[in-house]
């Protein structure tokens, strides 16, 4: 809602920018999406990592 009001005050400030930023947010959304796709393969990495590390003492503590 708050970006929406931004928008909103840019385009009455500055009609030509905010219709500029409201046709490329598409394009920009599109080019970072790899970036994310990214981000969470190596968070599932790192994650399957910390498991493989912290196993044994999980192991060794046994059940509560």
């Amino acid at each position: 809602m708050l970006a929406f009001l931004l928008w909103l005050l840019l385009f009455v400030l500055c009609w030509p920018l905010a219709l500029l930023a409201l046709l490329l947010y598409p394009l920009v959304w599109l080019v970072l999406l790899p970036f994310r796709l990214l981000g969470v393969a190596v968070e599932g990495i790192l994650e399957l990592l910390r498991a493989l590390i912290l196993l044994p003492s999980r192991l060794l503590r046994g059940k509560p």
